[in-house]
């Protein structure tokens, strides 16, 4: 399993399995792929994965030191589970460090840019990143991604909510995707 390298970090393995576990699960939820415009691929599911991340990445920079390195350790499970990946995908090991190094600068920068828009209350932006980043292919043809903005504004309040207790023991769920985001 990918996190059997976490080493002296296995104090708090149950509760990163866990927390990545609900975190996995909420960026697969089918009404992401079918009322929301994600593809369902690899690389949507990346981006979707991601952008559940970077939720609880923003959620946890104000927890207490345990909070901080839990996120850490989940960061660090999201990057071995996507070194596993690209090694199923048959890529060999000269070629894996550089497509790591391309994810990792993907990841940091929708972490930048889905900041930016979530701290402005921008979902306009948010919305345009999400488009470019989820259809870079698509230009102006991409859908709107507004009902995903939505979303992930909606999960990032309620997150916001759940108390420092539930955070510690890997217990912060996400809501689930449904249809008020059409709606919003």
């Amino acid at each position: 399993m990918i996190f059997g390298l976490f080493g002296k970090k296995n104090g708090n393995r149950r509760i990163v399995e866990k927390q990545y576990a609900t975190l996995t699960k909420a960026a697969r939820h089918p009404y992401l792929y079918e009322a929301l415009d994600v593809p369902d691929t690899v690389m949507g599911r990346f981006e979707m994965l991601s952008a559940m991340l970077i939720l609880y990445f923003r959620r946890t920079r104000a927890s207490a030191t345990s909070g901080q390195e839990i996120a850490q350790e989940i960061i660090d499970a999201f990057f071995e589970d996507v070194d596993h990946s690209i090694r199923e995908l048959g890529v060999g090991d000269v070629g894996v460090p550089k497509r790591m190094k391309k994810f990792a600068g993907m990841f940091y920068g929708r972490l930048e840019s889905y900041a930016a828009a979530l701290d402005g209350g921008d979902r306009e932006a948010l919305a345009g990143a999400l488009r470019r980043n989820i259809h870079p292919q698509a230009g102006e043809g991409a859908p709107s991604m507004e009902g995903l903005a939505a979303y992930l504004f909606t999960a990032e309040r309620a997150m916001a909510e759940v108390g420092e207790d539930e955070v510690a023991v890997g217990a912060l769920d996400v809501i689930a995707p449904g249809p008020a985001e059409q709606a919003a």
